[in-house]
Protein backbone atom coordinates (compact mmCIF):
# COMPACT_ATOMS: atom_id res chain seq x y z
CA UNK A 1 0.00 0.00 0.00
CA UNK A 2 1.97 3.04 1.21
CA UNK A 3 4.78 3.63 3.65
CA UNK A 4 3.57 7.16 4.25
CA UNK A 5 1.24 8.53 6.86
CA UNK A 6 -2.34 8.74 5.57
CA UNK A 7 -4.10 12.01 6.37
CA UNK A 8 -7.70 12.87 5.65
CA UNK A 9 -9.07 16.38 5.72
CA UNK A 10 -12.10 18.32 4.63
CA UNK A 11 -14.67 20.70 6.04
CA UNK A 12 -17.12 19.83 8.83
CA UNK A 13 -19.85 17.49 7.62
CA UNK A 14 -18.00 16.43 4.48
CA UNK A 15 -17.80 12.82 5.62
CA UNK A 16 -14.06 12.79 6.27
CA UNK A 17 -14.34 11.20 9.73
CA UNK A 18 -16.89 8.63 8.58
CA UNK A 19 -14.68 7.70 5.65
CA UNK A 20 -11.54 7.90 7.76
CA UNK A 21 -12.83 5.49 10.41
CA UNK A 22 -13.99 2.97 7.81
CA UNK A 23 -10.78 3.33 5.79
CA UNK A 24 -8.62 2.88 8.90
CA UNK A 25 -10.51 -0.31 9.75
CA UNK A 26 -10.19 -1.62 6.19
CA UNK A 27 -6.45 -0.90 6.07
CA UNK A 28 -5.76 -2.00 9.68
CA UNK A 29 -4.63 1.48 10.71
CA UNK A 30 -5.20 3.24 14.02
CA UNK A 31 -7.63 6.16 13.58
CA UNK A 32 -6.68 9.46 15.26
CA UNK A 33 -8.99 12.47 14.98
CA UNK A 34 -7.91 16.07 15.61
CA UNK A 35 -11.60 16.95 15.99
CA UNK A 36 -12.04 14.37 18.73
CA UNK A 37 -8.96 15.69 20.54
CA UNK A 38 -10.31 19.26 20.27
CA UNK A 39 -13.76 18.16 21.52
CA UNK A 40 -12.13 16.30 24.41
CA UNK A 41 -10.28 19.47 25.39
CA UNK A 42 -13.56 21.44 25.32
CA UNK A 43 -15.20 18.80 27.55
CA UNK A 44 -12.18 18.84 29.89
CA UNK A 45 -12.63 22.60 30.27
CA UNK A 46 -16.42 22.30 30.59
CA UNK A 47 -17.09 24.56 27.60
CA UNK A 48 -18.60 24.22 24.13
CA UNK A 49 -16.63 23.60 20.97
CA UNK A 50 -17.48 27.14 19.81
CA UNK A 51 -16.23 28.60 23.11
CA UNK A 52 -12.94 26.72 22.84
CA UNK A 53 -12.60 27.95 19.25
CA UNK A 54 -13.09 31.53 20.45
CA UNK A 55 -10.45 31.07 23.14
CA UNK A 56 -8.09 29.52 20.57
CA UNK A 57 -8.42 32.69 18.47
CA UNK A 58 -6.77 34.57 21.34
CA UNK A 59 -4.50 31.81 22.66
CA UNK A 60 -2.36 30.10 20.01
CA UNK A 61 -1.14 27.51 22.52
CA UNK A 62 -4.44 25.62 22.24
CA UNK A 63 -4.10 24.96 18.51
CA UNK A 64 -0.35 24.49 18.68
CA UNK A 65 -0.68 21.82 21.39
CA UNK A 66 -3.30 19.95 19.36
CA UNK A 67 -1.32 20.27 16.13
CA UNK A 68 1.91 19.16 17.82
CA UNK A 69 0.05 16.12 19.18
CA UNK A 70 -1.16 15.21 15.70
CA UNK A 71 2.40 15.58 14.34
CA UNK A 72 3.69 13.45 17.23
CA UNK A 73 1.20 10.72 16.31
CA UNK A 74 2.18 10.72 12.62
CA UNK A 75 3.11 7.17 11.68
CA UNK A 76 2.43 4.90 8.70
CA UNK A 77 0.44 2.72 11.13
CA UNK A 78 -2.10 5.52 11.67
CA UNK A 79 -4.69 7.41 9.69
CA UNK A 80 -4.82 11.01 10.91
CA UNK A 81 -8.12 12.86 10.52
CA UNK A 82 -7.77 16.64 10.66
CA UNK A 83 -8.42 19.55 8.35
CA UNK A 84 -4.90 20.92 8.81
CA UNK A 85 -2.94 17.72 9.41
CA UNK A 86 -1.83 16.85 5.87
CA UNK A 87 -0.48 20.31 4.98
CA UNK A 88 1.08 20.70 8.43
CA UNK A 89 2.94 17.40 8.11
CA UNK A 90 4.16 18.43 4.67
CA UNK A 91 5.57 21.66 6.07
CA UNK A 92 7.31 19.69 8.81
CA UNK A 93 8.91 17.40 6.24
CA UNK A 94 6.78 14.35 7.04
CA UNK A 95 5.69 12.57 3.85
CA UNK A 96 1.98 11.76 3.81
CA UNK A 97 -0.86 10.87 1.52
CA UNK A 98 -3.12 13.89 1.88
CA UNK A 99 -6.73 13.04 1.05
CA UNK A 100 -9.51 15.65 1.10
CA UNK A 101 -13.20 14.79 1.29
CA UNK A 102 -15.56 17.59 0.25
CA UNK A 103 -19.29 18.09 -0.11
CA UNK A 104 -21.66 20.91 -0.98
CA UNK A 105 -22.24 23.28 1.92
CA UNK A 106 -25.96 22.59 2.36
CA UNK A 107 -25.38 18.81 2.33
CA UNK A 108 -22.66 19.23 4.97
CA UNK A 109 -24.97 21.27 7.17
CA UNK A 110 -27.77 18.71 6.79
CA UNK A 111 -25.36 15.97 7.84
CA UNK A 112 -24.34 17.97 10.89
CA UNK A 113 -28.00 18.54 11.84
CA UNK A 114 -28.61 14.80 11.53
CA UNK A 115 -25.53 14.03 13.67
CA UNK A 116 -25.74 16.78 16.29
CA UNK A 117 -29.29 18.13 16.11
CA UNK A 118 -30.37 21.74 15.83
CA UNK A 119 -31.88 23.74 13.01
CA UNK A 120 -30.30 24.02 9.58
CA UNK A 121 -29.99 27.81 9.96
CA UNK A 122 -28.27 27.56 13.35
CA UNK A 123 -25.93 24.78 12.25
CA UNK A 124 -25.10 26.74 9.10
CA UNK A 125 -24.33 29.88 11.09
CA UNK A 126 -22.18 28.04 13.65
CA UNK A 127 -20.35 26.00 11.01
CA UNK A 128 -19.59 29.06 8.90
CA UNK A 129 -18.25 30.88 11.96
CA UNK A 130 -16.14 27.86 12.93
CA UNK A 131 -14.69 27.54 9.45
CA UNK A 132 -13.85 31.26 9.32
CA UNK A 133 -12.17 31.08 12.72
CA UNK A 134 -10.13 28.02 11.76
CA UNK A 135 -9.18 29.51 8.38
CA UNK A 136 -7.85 32.66 10.08
CA UNK A 137 -5.95 30.67 12.71
CA UNK A 138 -4.35 28.35 10.13
CA UNK A 139 -3.14 31.35 8.13
CA UNK A 140 -1.91 33.21 11.19
CA UNK A 141 -0.19 30.30 12.93
CA UNK A 142 1.18 28.35 9.96
CA UNK A 143 0.63 30.42 6.79
CA UNK A 144 -1.59 27.62 5.51
CA UNK A 145 -4.61 28.33 3.31
CA UNK A 146 -6.55 25.10 2.83
CA UNK A 147 -8.23 26.54 -0.28
CA UNK A 148 -4.88 26.58 -2.11
CA UNK A 149 -3.42 23.33 -0.74
CA UNK A 150 -3.28 20.58 -3.34
CA UNK A 151 -4.24 17.15 -1.97
CA UNK A 152 -3.06 13.88 -3.43
CA UNK A 153 -6.72 12.95 -3.88
CA UNK A 154 -9.95 14.94 -3.57
CA UNK A 155 -13.27 13.08 -3.28
CA UNK A 156 -16.62 14.89 -3.44
CA UNK A 157 -19.05 13.01 -1.20
CA UNK A 158 -22.09 15.18 -1.95
CA UNK A 159 -23.93 12.44 -3.83
CA UNK A 160 -21.65 9.49 -3.04
CA UNK A 161 -22.39 6.99 -0.25
CA UNK A 162 -19.67 6.62 2.40
CA UNK A 163 -18.73 3.05 1.36
CA UNK A 164 -18.03 4.30 -2.17
CA UNK A 165 -15.91 7.16 -0.84
CA UNK A 166 -13.92 4.62 1.17
CA UNK A 167 -13.51 2.35 -1.87
CA UNK A 168 -12.25 5.26 -3.97
CA UNK A 169 -9.67 6.27 -1.37
CA UNK A 170 -8.57 2.68 -0.69
CA UNK A 171 -8.10 2.06 -4.43
CA UNK A 172 -6.00 5.22 -4.69
CA UNK A 173 -3.81 4.21 -1.75
CA UNK A 174 -3.38 0.67 -3.09
CA UNK A 175 -2.42 1.83 -6.60
CA UNK A 176 1.25 1.25 -7.44
CA UNK A 177 1.82 4.94 -8.18
CA UNK A 178 0.65 5.88 -4.65
CA UNK A 179 3.34 3.69 -3.06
Amino acid sequence: MTDRVVTIGGPPGSGKSTAGRALAAELSLEFVSAGELFRAEARRRGISLAELGAIAERDPSIDRALDDEMVRRASPSRLLDGRLTGPLLRRRGIPNRYIVVTADERVRWERLVHRDGGSLDEVGRLTSAREASERARYRTYYDIDLETEVPDLRVDSTHVPAPDVVRTIAAFLRAPEAA
